[in-house]
């Protein structure tokens, strides 16, 4: 798996690439708190090249939700594959975190 950042705007962007399984979830769970860090708060999370999500991938974002709540901070995923995004309706997380289909509705629901 690889991450990609860059500040793009008002927005910071997170590119994930590959397999985000409980090896390669550090990565991003250290890339999402360098952008909190940053005092990034509108991140777009860019699930394009995301092809599988394991249990920990999604344990990363799950435990962003009420942190990014208490501190005023906005993220939504985009681009992403029905067979992720299957996962997470499953457990409900589509409910908790904002899934859109481009980079231009989520730039959009930060606004």
């Amino acid at each position: 798996m690889h991450i990609n950042t860059s500040k793009e705007q008002e927005y910071y962007r997170i590119a994930i690439e590959g397999d985000l399984d409980a090896s390669s979830s550090i990565q991003l769970d250290e890339a999402i708190a360098a952008a909190r860090a940053n005092g990034e708060h509108k991140i777009i999370v860019d699930c394009q090249e995301l092809h599988y999500i394991s249990s920990a991938g999604l344990g990363v974002f799950m435990s962003y939700i009420q942190d990014f709540q208490n501190d005023g901070c906005s993220m939504v995923l985009c681009h992403m594959s029905e067979k992720v995004k299957q996962v997470f309706a499953i457990l409900g997380l589509d409910e908790l975190i904002k899934i859109v289909p481009g980079i231009d509705e989520a730039k959009a629901v930060l606004a």
